[in-house]
């Protein structure tokens, strides 16, 4: 990169040179933060952007999905732009753990300080106030995650048919849990979660179904192959080392009495 020389009245640079080179080719990606109104899909696709959908689970931000897409595209296309969905982001909050019991436990720690901005400072009230419990209230409305793999993996099945498809969803940092089941939350969702949407696992499936399908015949060929091995030994050292259940499994306790 050449060096670059600038004054403004914030800063002042001087033969300038950026030493390290961005991740992102040709540039750093830029997104357009988007929640309910069509303002930040406008400005995505009027600058060609990707697009940050912040407040996908809540109601508005939901119901808004397709619309504000749709927006996007026909605005980029109104200036000359592109967009695709590969670059959209859906945001949304998320704790599991290996049972919904266990989710519900782990969020006591820091749920109600987070329900107290969003209601006291940010005017935004998320769950009602009437003594109820708020974790039933954020599933409820689809507003948040509290539960298993299971559950999160409903939670993105139901924003792709909402909205037609996307690029990648995003945890909301809440400090809901302790920063161990934090954790655990976030192997939780590495393991079980994100593999189900990057086809991680399509090949053991298919492996695992074909097996199921064909168990009769394979178990069929292990017992006439295991008895045949057992019938080879039989009759060169005899039956004094094999167990009478297995002989008695193959009729060969049949033909030494028989033999007798």
């Amino acid at each position: 990169m050449a060096a670059t020389s600038r004054k403004t009245d914030w800063f002042e640079l001087n033969n300038a040179r950026l030493q390290m080179t961005p991740w992102s080719r040709p540039s750093v990606e830029i997104a357009v933060a988007s929640q309910v109104s069509p303002t930040g899909a406008t400005a995505a696709g009027r600058h060609g952007l990707s697009l940050l959908s912040i407040g996908a689970t809540s109601a508005g931000g939901f119901n808004a999905l397709s619309t504000n897409w749709a927006i996007c595209e026909d605005t980029a296309k109104d200036n000359g732009q592109t967009v695709d969905r590969s670059g959209w982001r859906l945001v949304g909050p998320v704790h599991i753990a290996e049972t919904r019991e266990k989710a519900r436990e782990n969020v006591r720690f820091g749920l109600e300080q987070w329900l107290y901005y969003f209601r006291e400072v940010a005017a935004l009230p998320l769950a009602p106030t009437d003594g109820s419990d708020p974790v039933d209230a954020l599933i409820a409305s689809g507003m948040a995650v509290i539960g298993t793999p299971d559950d999160a993996i409903a939670q993105i099945e139901r924003l792709l048919q909402q909205s037609g498809g996307f690029g990648c969803f995003m945890q909301l940092a809440h400090n809901w849990a302790n920063w161990e089941n934090t954790k655990r939350s976030y192997e939780l969702m590495a393991r079980y979660v994100f593999p189900k949407f990057q086809n991680l696992n399509d090949n053991r499936d298919i492996s695992l179904n074909w097996a199921k399908d064909n168990r009769e015949s394979f178990m069929g060929q292990a017992m006439m192959a295991v008895g045949a091995r057992v019938a080879q030994h039989v009759e060169k050292k005899g039956t004094e080392n094999i167990r009478p259940e297995i002989l008695a499994a193959m009729g060969l306790d049949k033909k030494k009495d028989a033999a007798q």
